[in-house]
C-alpha cells in the first residue's frame, strides 16, 4: 500500500473520440488527424488514404483522477 494520502488530484479529460484507418487500421484520436490523412499509410507507403471509421466508445459515467503526488488513477462514480 502507498503512503500517500492522494489530496492533490487531477481531473482525467474524457477519451477523445477516435478514428480507425480502412487500409492500416491504425487508431488515431480526431484531433490528432491534422491533414486528413492516415500518417502511417502516407510514412510507409507515400499514399494519402482519408478513409475512416468511427469507433464509438461507451461513456462509463465514472470520472478518473490522478493523484499528483504518486500518480494513482482513482475512479469515482
Amino acid at each position: 500500500m502507498s503512503s500517500c494520502s492522494h489530496t492533490t488530484l487531477e481531473l482525467l479529460p474524457e477519451p477523445a473520440s477516435r478514428l480507425r484507418c480502412r487500409q492500416c487500421h491504425l487508431t488515431i484520436p480526431r484531433d490528432d488527424l491534422k491533414d486528413g490523412f492516415c500518417p502511417e499509410c502516407f510514412d510507409t507507403s507515400g499514399l494519402k488514404q482519408y478513409e475512416f471509421e468511427e469507433l464509438v466508445e461507451e461513456k462509463s459515467g465514472v470520472a478518473r483522477y490522478r493523484c499528483e503526488e504518486c500518480g494513482v488513477i482513482i475512479q469515482s462514480r
